[in-house]
């Protein structure tokens, strides 16, 4: 099977990140969802996959530097994969039993406005809740479908070792 150089491979994961980035923080500006802490965490993933990316699509790795980036978007696919796990976990339980942190409302009336708004960026919102559905998944599940497909894409990349096709014309050989 022929596979492309790595860097625009990585250069294509980059974009699909700044993609999922984008959509979530349209949904947060736009729309209206405030993100739970979990939904930040899986953000700080996305992010970290992002950068690596990036950096790999800068650099244009040969077979090690394949490997190590591979290896650093898969721990970072993992890691967000888990806390989307855990998320769609807590959606699936009975409302008495999951609990993943107060809400905003309650930090405001328990540690004041100024200690309230740096815990935003930690995320206020309801692990809970199933605010917005798209083809009846939720976003931690279709954030656990993402984090899935990106591992899928490292674990290829981690295996493939940064094979190229060699440069030059050979013929009608493959």
């Amino acid at each position: 099977m022929y596979l492309p150089a790595p860097r625009p491979l990585f250069a294509a994961l980059f974009v699909a990140c700044a993609a999922l980035l984008g959509f979530g923080l349209y949904l947060q500006h736009v729309v209206g969802l405030e993100p739970c802490p979990m939904c930040i965490l899986q953000r700080y993933a996305f992010v970290a996959i992002a950068l690596v990316a990036l950096i790999a699509s800068v650099h244009g790795p040969r077979r090690s530097g394949t490997v190590l980036y591979g290896l650093l978007v898969l721990v970072a696919a993992l890691a967000g994969g888990g806390v989307a796990a855990q998320q769609t976990r807590l959606q699936l339980e009975p409302p008495s039993l999951a609990e993943c942190g107060p809400g905003f409302e309650y930090m405001v009336e328990s540690f004041g406005l100024a200690e309230a708004l740096p815990m935003m960026f930690r995320g206020a919102g309801d692990c809970t809740a199933i605010d917005w559905t798209f083809l009846g998944l939720t976003i931690a599940n279709w954030s656990l479908i993402c984090f899935a497909l990106i591992a899928l894409f490292a674990l290829v990349m981690i295996a493939r070792g940064g094979r190229r096709r060699r440069e030059g014309w050979r013929g009608f050989s493959r």
